[in-house]
């Protein structure tokens, strides 16, 4: 089928008439102009792509009409350039393509048709764990026994590397996914078989959206949803509407790009802005870097878009310029962008698009803060650091509360630690973690760490050796300005070396504390702190033993560590140096000029150049790696870490009908904000936990569990390890814990065990939760694990984007209470039996019945919103419906 839209291709160059691209504006339509970039973007996606089968002319009709239809979810496709992954979750990715293929093979199909089709770069980053730090070969310990651990995984994605085309393995050591994706991968226009065109992506990560801050139009979604979009498979998705972030203004000098973050992420959680696309504009973009910019777009999730956009400007080019990428390629870039309308001007008013909303922040009313101690959005200004920590301490147990006894909130608990005495109270800071893409792809506050740690050294000030410092880049070249500038020997004396190139403390491999500490820690039950330069601070998350976790700035997180605890007003209050003179933060704070000064003379394109080169050869370890190179994986029975899924067992060509849901019992119930680390945690596997037992079962000793997110490749570690993370709070307990109460007999069991005997039982499940369902990380064994348990449905007030899409991908219902309805106004307690009825006919986001065993009946609605997801339910999932179609 030829392309009803061949007529608006022309060369880009007169001189080269073999690079075309589809010149949007020569569509004489005047709606085009008024678009957000962002629109513009899945406009010639659409464009590009129509074939009148997967893309049609309405299609672009609709997204044409965008003004108009942005709040009727109208369903369009959009077909991303690329895909990138991290191996957390990669390797499930890799898994379920191997056991697709043997699948495709079982029916009668060409097993190689499963395939990427197009590029997918995998960055290993999630595995290294800070075992060691404070010594100078903490770095080198820890890639050891990364690569001790995790060498099945390592080999396993080796493999896929030669089995795939299209995919592309960074090996460990590297950086994290989306500051390599910065500074190296992201291609910001593509020229591939003879057209230039917008670079576009997902990730299975939900911090994917940090390349928006370079103008690429990319978000995170489930695993599931993008081994079908590397398949060939466009995204159905609801146009989204677009609310317009006017920034203005000019920042304070002391304040960083994290302050402004925490602050638009408080912001857009209070004005709404889930499922919808964020995009920046006004005279303040321009005062912003493109790191800057990145570290804004990192933190979408946290404030619950599904991206955060700032359109390619002259900045963006000089950051490509800046990170050493080719002359030729900037040529072009500015010449098509600018060719088809998508290049902007923040200084120009005229190119303001139209968006469903606008609002505005003041940059110059920004001030130092940090986010806790619970969640991203509750944003803190530091000068009410140690009042707000205080009123925690006191308040009922929630997000902002601790329920501490008034008569124990002053407790101290003495302990030693090699030798020297020491105390611990609520507030004392033991972990200080310099960590997460989010700040350290950001030069400004990385130098700003660094030239804080010189003068605090040069006024004698110390952190105490037993709170666990750390510093993990996101790529090399940041180790490289850190000591070409001089400062890296001021941050290892303060105890921040560099533990390794990952994810590392922001994603839970935070390792562990020592033992001293953790000792004190129980004894007087503390409320006890850790501060991270990182994205998110769920409960649990971070470390077990830190029940108070804050987001802050680099320099704030040295800050901190030199204090000794939240629990200061570094406004009112000085910190003391050994020789007892008193030093004020402001006294030893960088300026923006003076940071700047630094950034120009040593962040240079040599440097990204010199690091980038090698980057995918480098790892000795990993070269040395020997794999198969058979297109079908030999799965070795043995493993703990690798194993067939069986999300594919008994499959038949034939599609079964859906049926209803009939007296189903509820596994959980659940309150709010019940995040993706609930679901699913990804951090150390609890020795007293289904999963361990296990394990244990298999041989090996708890040394050898590695994580739950490096187990992800093993469905069998997975679903024991659903809903076992010990912050959950279920309501048939009343209390925090990995458990439930099995309802035929009252028994309180591990979550596991009790929805196997449901199974054993041949009961279906449900779990009833509250606003803000699966909030967090794009994980998708956080749909995969209730699969596995025979969670049937999901009954919730509101889902987060990515975790309703992997619910879909994965067969189970998201049905949603109608507005106005909870369970609590329903009277629903979750001991009752539950029938969802599921009529023959489906449509998009249709009410169906649920009746219980009381006799009550009432509504919900099915979130299914789109017919592509109906399609997807039909044949029992998304991989099963990619299955279908390559046996066709």
């Amino acid at each position: 089928m030829s392309n009803p839209y061949a007529h608006i291709i022309e060369p880009l160059d007169p001189q080269k008439p073999e690079h075309k691209f589809f010149n949007l504006t020569k569509l004489g339509d005047p709606r085009y102009e008024r678009l957000p970039f962002s629109i513009r973007v899945l406009l010639e996606s659409a464009v590009r792509n129509c074939d009148e089968f997967l893309v049609k002319k309405e299609d672009v009709e609709r997204i044409l009409n965008w003004k108009q239809t942005q709040t009727q979810t109208v369903e369009v496709p959009f077909k991303p350039a690329r895909v990138i992954l991290q191996d957390f979750t990669g390797v499930p990715a890799v898994v379920d393509f191997a056991a697709m293929r043997d699948a495709v093979k079982q029916l009668g199909g060409d097993p190689e048709k499963i395939n990427p089709v197009c590029p997918a770069d995998l960055v290993i980053d999630h595995s290294i764990q800070v075992d060691f730090n404070r010594k100078s070969d903490s770095l080198q310990k820890n890639q050891e026994l990364e690569f001790e651990r995790n060498k099945e995984r390592f080999e396993f994605l080796k493999w896929g590397s030669k089995a795939f085309q299209n995919m592309r393995i960074i090996p460990p050591g590297s950086g994290i996914v989306h500051q390599v994706n910065l500074e190296y991968l992201a291609r910001v226009v593509f020229q591939q078989d003879g057209y230039y065109y917008p670079d576009s992506l997902v990730g299975t990560d939900s911090h994917t959206t940090m390349i928006d801050g370079l103008g690429v139009l990319g978000w995170g979604v489930g695993g599931i949803e993008a081994e079908a979009v590397m398949l060939g498979q466009p995204i159905s998705m609801v146009l989204p509407e677009v609310i317009g972030y006017k920034l203005q203004g000019t920042p304070n000098k002391y304040i960083t790009s994290t302050d402004i973050v925490l602050t638009v992420t408080k912001h857009l959680r209070q004005v709404g802005v889930v499922g919808k696309f964020v995009e920046f504009f006004g005279p303040g973009v321009a005062q912003l870097s493109i790191a800057d910019r990145a570290t804004i777009a990192n933190m979408c999730p946290e404030y619950g878009a599904t991206a955060a956009f700032f359109p390619v400007d002259h900045v963006s080019v000089q950051y490509l310029q800046q990170t050493g990428r080719e002359a030729e390629k900037l040529g072009y870039i500015s010449q098509y962008l600018t060719a088809v309308g998508m290049f902007r001007d923040y200084s120009n008013e005229v190119q303001d698009p139209d968006f469903t909303k606008v609002v505005e922040l003041d940059l110059s009313t920004v001030v130092p803060c940090c986010s806790g101690p619970k969640r991203p959005q509750d944003r803190v200004a530091v000068s009410e650091m140690k009042q707000d920590f205080e009123a925690c301490l006191a308040a009922k147990q929630g997000f902002k509360g601790f329920q501490v006894p008034l008569e124990c909130q002053d407790v101290s608990i003495p302990f030693q630690y090699n030798g020297v005495d020491y105390s611990l109270s609520h507030g004392s800071v033991v972990i200080a973690a310099i960590t997460s893409c989010t700040n350290t792809s950001n030069p400004s506050v990385m130098l700003g760490a660094g030239l804080l740690a010189k003068k605090a050294i040069q006024c004698g000030l110390s952190v105490k050796p037993y709170i666990k410092t750390s510093l993990s880049p996101g790529s090399g070249v940041v180790t490289y300005y850190l000591r070409e500038s001089g400062v890296m020997q001021y941050l290892a004396e303060l105890g921040f070396e560099v533990v390794g190139y990952g994810c590392m403390t922001c994603i839970g491999n935070s390792g562990p504390l020592p033992e001293p500490v953790v000792e004190a820690i129980t004894q007087g039950d503390l409320v006890v702190a850790g501060v991270l330069s990182g994205n998110r601070n769920f409960e649990g998350r971070v470390h077990p033993n830190t029940r108070a976790n804050y987001l802050a700035s680099p320099p704030l997180v040295i800050a901190y560590a030199i204090a000794g605890t939240v629990r200061i007003d570094f406004e009112k209050e000085p910190i003391v140096n050994a020789e007892g003179k008193e030093i004020f933060l402001r006294d030893i704070w960088p300026t923006r000029e003076e940071i700047q000064a630094v950034e120009r003379q040593f962040v240079i394109p040599a440097m990204f150049k010199e690091v980038y080169e090698k980057v995918e050869k480098v790892n000795e370890r990993w070269n040395s790696l020997s794999v198969s190179s058979d297109k079908l994986y030999s799965w070795d029975p043995k493993s703990t870490y690798i194993k067939s899924p069986p999300f594919f067992e008994g499959l038949t060509k034939k599609l079964q009908q859906p049926k209803s849901i009939v007296d189903a019992y509820v596994l959980l119930n659940l309150g709010d904000s019940v995040t993706t680390d609930h679901i699913s945690p990804a951090g150390n596997i609890a020795r007293n936990s289904p999963a361990a037992r296990y394990l244990t079962s298999r041989g090996l000793t708890p040394r050898e569990f590695n994580s739950y997110g490096s187990r992800r490749g093993n469905d069998a570690v997975m679903a024991r390890g659903t809903f076992a993370n010990i912050r959950l709070f279920n309501k048939f307990l009343n209390k925090q814990a990995p458990h439930t109460i099995y309802l035929p007999t009252g028994d309180m069991l591990d979550v596991f065990d009790a929805a196997e005997k449901y199974q054993q039982e041949g009961h279906p499940l449900l779990v009833l939760a509250g606003k803000e369902y699966g909030s967090g990380s794009s994980r998708d064994w956080a749909a995969k694990g209730p699969f596995l348990l025979g969670i049937k449905a999901v009954l919730a007030e509101s889902y987060e984007r990515i975790h309703r899409s992997n619910l879909v991908g994965m067969g189970v219902i998201p049905l949603e209470y109608l507005p106005g309805e909870t369970a609590d106004s329903l009277g629903l307690t979750g001991r009752e039996r539950y029938t969802v009825v599921i009529p023959p006919q489906l449509t998009p986001r249709m009410v169906v019945d649920i009746k219980l065993d009381t006799g009550k009946t009432f509504q919900a609605r099915m979130r299914f919103d789109t017919d592509v997801e109906l399609t997807y339910f039909h044949h029992g999932g998304i991989l099963n419906y990619m299955i279908h179609k390559m046996t066709e």
